[in-house]
């Protein structure tokens, strides 16, 4: 059983940088859960409501992109599977631009209680202090899931 362990972060003189620190840190431990699993087990459920690795990952990209680019999703559901063509490279690579492009966002936002930008989005904008409280909840979340699933896998467990 290999364990790789990282701590939470020690980060943040103010609010913001707090609060990003932990999202980075979550994000940085999903891709890594995902990052190098093999296939076709990163695919397949392991519990009966159909939960995968790669479809938590792929989930987390929707997630982001609704969230801080403004994408509207309409089917949530589908968001947990990948597209059976995707390999484990893509879903990571994707997930890792995704974040970046959304970091861009987040880069101009100082007040924590200010609407959060979203560019083409038509749907109200929660503050910014919400959307990434909100974000750590769920990839905090999916990061949990993930965690099991990978250590199910191959036996690899740590953050």
């Amino acid at each position: 059983m290999r364990r790789r362990d990282t701590p939470p972060p020690r980060t943040g003189n103010n609010e913001i940088e707090t609060l990003r620190g932990f999202l980075d840190y979550l994000r940085a431990s999903i891709a890594a859960k995902v990052d190098g699993a093999p296939e076709p087990q990163v695919r397949t459920a392991a519990v009966p409501s159909g939960t995968n690795l790669l479809g938590l990952l792929n989930h987390l990209t929707f997630v982001e992109r609704s969230m801080f680019l403004g994408d509207n999703v309409t089917n949530w559901q589908a968001t947990f599977q990948a597209a059976p063509a995707d390999s484990v490279t893509d879903v990571v690579t994707r997930y890792r631009e995704t974040v970046e492009r959304a970091d861009d966002v987040l880069d101009q936002c100082t007040d924590p209680g200010a609407p959060l930008p979203r560019p083409r989005s038509r749907r109200p904008a929660p503050s910014v202090r919400w959307a990434l409280t909100h974000m750590i909840e769920e990839t905090g979340r999916h990061t949990g899931h993930a965690d099991i699933l990978r250590e199910l896998i191959d036996g690899t467990t740590g953050r």
